[in-house]
C-alpha cells in the first residue's frame, strides 16, 4: 500500500492516440482527475468518485467530454484528493 499521494507521469508522453495516467492513494478518498488545455479550460473529467487506497491507472483517449478528438498540444492533468492537489503536463502529438 502506498505511503503517500503520488501523481505519476503519463505513459507514453508524448502520446497518440491514448495515454495512461497512474496515481497512488495511501487512504480511501474522493478522487478527481481532470484534464485541462494550455489555457486552463477543462477538457475532460477522467475520475470523479471515491476510490480505495492503492495504485490506480486511467486511460485518456484524447477526447473531450462529448467525445470530440482534441487537437495536438500541451495538456495538464490535475489530481485532487482532499487537501492534496498535484498537476502534471502531457503532450498530444498527431
Amino acid at each position: 500500500q502506498p505511503l503517500s499521494y503520488v501523481l505519476h507521469a503519463n505513459m507514453p508522453n508524448p502520446f497518440n492516440p491514448e495515454t495512461s495516467i497512474g496515481f497512488s492513494l495511501p487512504v480511501v478518498g474522493q478522487v478527481e482527475l481532470v484534464v485541462y488545455d494550455a489555457l486552463g479550460q477543462q477538457v475532460r473529467t477522467l475520475v470523479s468518485t471515491q476510490l480505495s487506497a492503492g495504485v490506480h491507472a486511467v486511460t485518456w483517449d484524447g477526447r473531450d467530454e462529448v467525445g470530440v478528438q482534441v487537437s495536438s498540444g500541451i495538456y495538464f492533468y490535475r489530481l485532487k484528493v482532499g487537501d492534496f492537489v498535484q498537476t502534471r503536463r502531457m503532450t498530444l502529438l498527431k
